[in-house]
């Protein structure tokens, strides 16, 4: 197949995620670069553009798609703005790797999906990038390869030193747990039927209007059993953790990602402070495969489906959460385009 030449990006949002992006479009992706950035804030999107050759900066989204030199967009701008930014970018028939959430809830990636599907052919990629990262590779690969067994049961630990300000517990779903959401559906090849979530007593820790942690149960469509500690404020660091537990054995990750020292009759290490730090290799990875599959004109990766799969658990999650009790997830029937 034939491959274009460099693939000129317009990346949507230019915060710590955008700006991350930005950063590695320019100064580590192979095979692209920053042709345009989009932001509400013009002097934030224009210093930006300042430093990068041949890049413009937009406050609107739909200028930047149209502009000359622009072959692809990655969408990093807040969730409530991605479906405006998805709808356009499929108007001009453009490539996007779009970070999660697809949308910030189920009605509105069903549109998206809808658009999509009248175009004919896959042309978002939803940005799950633990699919990316190395332990969670191995872990995949480990379970699709049958040696353990069935898997049974799925643990998960997800813990940040500190929530942002403003943080709500519908964000601890939507923003945090979403992660897990991808994840399990795609370790496992199950969908998702039912979201139970628990509280605990809050932490003193947590900001007030804030209960955390919190613990959430999912129920899959192949009787496996999955659990989610989400611990926002933890105040030590970043840690993503999981276990399966199968029919003949175990398998771990996330807890040899740092260096462990040993000195002076003691031992230790250190831990990530932020996603960035922890799963840098995997956004980098991402990126690159992105980057690589649409240079070649296909579209690989977490699709539009597995957005609308994710927004429709995470309403659940947030339903189980206001309403209490276990919560059943609505899915339409999965399209042929995805699989």
């Amino acid at each position: 197949m034939t491959q274009r030449g460099t693939l000129g990006v317009a990346v949507i949002g230019t915060g710590k995620m955008g700006a991350d992006h930005v950063r590695r479009l320019h100064g580590v992706t192979g095979g692209a670069r920053v042709a345009a950035v989009v932001d509400i804030d013009e002097a934030r999107a224009e210093k930006i553009a300042n430093a990068i050759e041949g890049c413009t900066a937009y406050t609107d989204p739909s200028a930047a798609m149209a502009a000359d030199g622009v072959d692809a967009v990655l969408i990093a701008s807040p969730g409530p703005a991605h479906e405006a930014a998805l709808l356009t970018a499929l108007e001009y028939d453009l490539p996007v790797l779009c970070e999660k959430p697809l949308t910030p809830d189920a009605a509105s990636a069903l549109r998206v999906m809808d658009a999509e599907l009248k175009l004919g052919r896959r042309r978002i990629q939803v940005g799950f990038m633990r699919r990316y990262d190395t332990e969670y590779v191995k872990l995949k690969s480990l379970l699709g390869n049958g040696y353990l067994g069935r898997p049974l049961m799925l643990h998960n630990r997800h813990r940040n030193a500190a929530a942002p300000t403003g943080f709500t517990s519908a964000n601890l779903i939507n923003d945090s747990v979403v992660h897990e959401v991808d994840a399990t559906r795609w370790l496992l090849g199950q969908e998702i039927t039912a979201v139970t979530v628990l509280r605990p007593t809050s932490s003193e820790n947590a900001p007030e209007g804030l209960d955390d942690p919190q613990f959430v149960i999912f129920e899959t469509d192949g009787g496996a059993l999955v659990d989610v500690e989400i611990f926002v404020n933890c105040g030590f660091g970043y840690q993503v953790q999981a276990e399966v537990v199968c029919e003949r054995g175990t398998a771990r990750i996330g807890e040899g990602h740092a260096m462990v020292t040993n000195m002076a009759g003691r031992w230790g290490g250190t831990i990530a402070q932020d996603f960035t730090e922890r799963f840098e290799d995997a956004y980098d990875r991402e990126v690159q495969a992105w980057v690589d599959a649409t240079r070649r004109g296909e579209v690989t990766g977490p699709s539009t489906w597995d957005g609308y799969a994710a927004a429709a658990v995470c309403e659940a999650g947030v339903r189980s959460q206001t309403e209490g009790g276990r919560v059943a997830v609505q899915l339409v029937e999965r399209p042929a385009l995805y699989g």
